[in-house]
């Protein structure tokens, strides 16, 4: 398949995960507990399901490792990548900084992002080599003079252990701290893309929490890697750092103050 027919593809799933999650957002809905204690609601489940319906006719052959109903074709050099709702709290919550997270990946290198906003009519779309669209129109990071100059923006403190607590509020003390945000999932990365806030730091991320987030980060200016500086890819262990201006990126690993 040729990129635009990828994109289509994987503006057409945004749109189909949208209409199963509209109608639920501040509504009534059922949820429970997975076995990591996170949430899950019918609007996470109905909305998965909504894409690999689609993913099964239009790309029978790609694999599909999906947040809530797992891996298929786990061999395939295409994988699609969903989150059908990143920031299921928030979406509990009634807070629209929540988001639903397609990537497709060859080899297991993102290839292709989209973060979509469903209640607000936000979408972030990105792809290698090619700029970033958010709503149709190219994003853009902002630059950054100094490290202390930067607003930071993170899920919460509670999703770090306390190692890489320690290492994160490293970081943030020398960040302009008082302008820290706490909250927001994939929404950090999107206001990131085009030039609202500088640096997102978290912990403990899964693929499908982190796969859309490279081709738009970058595709929009910005560098993603992970606390080390490596590339994110399949096998990335969940530590993001996310960054508007690649010029501050030593900076921000000397903060976090990682390598031994």
């Amino acid at each position: 398949m040729s990129l635009a027919s990828d994109l289509a593809l994987a503006n057409r799933l945004a749109d189909a995960a949208g209409e199963a999650i509209r109608p639920l957002f501040r509504s009534q809905w059922t949820h429970e507990a997975k076995s990591d204690a996170s949430p899950v609601t019918e609007a996470d489940r109905a909305a998965e399901a909504a894409m690999r319906r689609l993913l099964g006719a239009e790309a029978p052959r790609d694999g599909i490792v999906g947040e809530e109903y797992g891996a298929e074709r786990p061999e395939a050099a295409r994988q699609w990548v969903l989150d059908p709702i990143d920031g299921t709290v928030s979406f509990m919550a009634g807070r629209p900084i929540f988001g639903t997270l397609i990537a497709l990946l060859q080899d297991g290198w993102p290839l292709i992002g989209i973060i979509d906003q469903p209640v607000t009519g936000e979408r972030w779309v990105g792809a290698t080599g090619h700029g970033t669209l958010f709503n149709g129109k190219p994003a853009t990071t902002r630059s950054c003079r100094s490290l202390s100059d930067a607003v930071l923006a993170t899920t919460g403190p509670q999703y770090f252990s306390d190692h890489d607590g320690e290492h994160f509020m490293a970081l943030a003390a020398k960040t302009s701290h008082r302008r820290m945000l706490f909250g927001g999932d994939c929404y950090n990365y999107g206001l990131l893309s085009c030039g609202h806030i500088d640096l997102v730091v978290e912990a403990g991320l899964k693929l499908h929490d982190f796969a859309a987030l490279v081709p738009v980060v970058e595709g929009a200016g910005g560098t993603m890697c992970d606390w080390n500086g490596d590339p994110l890819h399949r096998e990335s262990q969940g530590h993001v750092i996310a960054l508007g201006d690649p010029a501050r990126l030593e900076d921000v690993i000397e903060g976090l103050a990682c390598h031994h």
